[in-house]
């Protein structure tokens, strides 16, 4: 996170610059016009971290340049992170100086925020937690309307809950997700909602059922539930399982079925190659599967799971990594060919992109 690089007045050229990587990266696929969303220039973080250094009596946040971790930078502003993040940071650490039990061996800050303005803070510690330390993050939480959990080796103290709730408005409709602390949700909240009407938009007339790998917390699972007839979508993450179930009672949706599988697993069950006891109420027999949607880590599909996808008319994958997204279409594209390509900024003022393709049957 290096806060010289957020300049608001220069990020239409560095996302012009983005765009013009991806088209020559995708160029030899024949992909029609790439498709840009632009991330919010600035307050576009809804999760950080921070370091935070101690020097005498005065603690503050702090940056390094990368490869020298003995030379700290002050940090006095966060123009990337949510407002609700940056209006509670420096707040907090004003707040936590003068406590001992809150500021002994304090040495980094986490935040997990909302549009929905909830706010969500973990601190980290290289000592055990007592209960002076409970007493004093308990009226701490209640001055700044936060959450506040305490972490420290083999130690995780949650005063109320874990959790924040976001709501995210699709086609009219606030679809809330339950985002759990310590587990993967989108950074950026502006562009996840783009990316979710853009995964609807592709999809309005797919029909039939929909096969979801690396799911998540749900995060597409409930923008595309009424899209399709059924979703079987699939998930390792046991807490973030949990959060899909939590987040499809929450929004009322009953036409999906969350499967604590890897793809690999997954692929394994659907090829008839082992059975899984977490499948045993489940007949995949009975789906017809129309689509798939892939959304797997930086190293991108398996060579079974490339393989499985294969197998369905449409594939819907989102990718943070651009270089395995490409080596993957490499054999997609030997069957499937590209109807939509689109750049989610996801981490502006970085080289990363976020990828959304489109892909239909020959």
């Amino acid at each position: 996170m290096n806060i010289d690089a957020v300049a608001p007045e220069q990020y239409q050229q560095q996302l012009a610059e983005k765009a013009e990587q991806m088209k020559s990266l995708f160029g030899p696929f024949s992909p029609p016009e790439l498709e840009v969303f632009p991330s919010p220039p600035s307050h576009y973080r809804q999760r950080a971290e921070f370091r935070v250094w101690h020097e005498g009596d005065d603690i503050f946040y702090a940056m390094f340049e990368p490869g020298d971790k003995r030379r700290p930078i002050r940090l006095d502003s966060c123009p990337m992170v949510s407002e609700r993040i940056e209006q509670t940071m420096f707040e907090l650490l004003e707040l936590i100086k003068p406590q001992p039990c809150l500021r002994k061996r304090l040495f980094q800050i986490d935040f997990l925020s909302t549009l929905s303005g909830e706010l969500l803070v973990t601190l980290l510690y290289h000592r055990p937690l007592e209960q002076d330390w409970i007493d004093a993050a308990t009226e701490l939480q209640q001055q700044l309307s936060v959450e506040i959990i305490g972490r420290s080796r083999k130690q995780k103290l949650v005063l109320d809950h874990d959790w924040v709730v976001e709501r995210l408005p699709l086609d009219g409709v606030a679809l809330e997700y339950q985002q759990v602390e310590n587990s993967f949700t989108q950074p950026n909240a502006a562009i996840n909602i783009e990316m979710l009407n853009w995964a609807r938009d592709v999809t309005q007339q797919a029909g039939g059922d929909l096969l979801e790998l690396y799911c998540g917390n749900g995060n597409f699972t409930l923008a595309l539930s009424d899209r399709f007839d059924r979703v079987l979508a699939t998930e390792i993450a046991k807490v973030s399982v949990n959060s899909a179930h939590f987040n499809l009672e929450r929004n009322g949706i009953d036409n999906v079925t969350i499967a604590r599988l890897s793809s690999e697993e997954f692929t394994q069950a659907i090829n008839k190659v082992r059975p899984f006891r977490r499948l045993r109420e489940v007949d995949l027999d009975s789906y017809d599967f129309s689509t798939v949607l892939v959304d797997p880590p930086r190293a991108g599909l398996d060579d079974g799971t490339r393989t499985l996808v294969q197998g369905y008319q449409a594939i819907l994958y989102i990718s943070c990594n651009p270089e395995t997204l490409v080596r993957d279409l490499k054999q997609l594209t030997q069957t499937h060919r590209i109807a939509r390509l689109a750049l989610f900024d996801q981490f502006p003022y970085t080289h990363h992109k976020e990828s959304g393709v489109f892909l239909v049957r020959r």
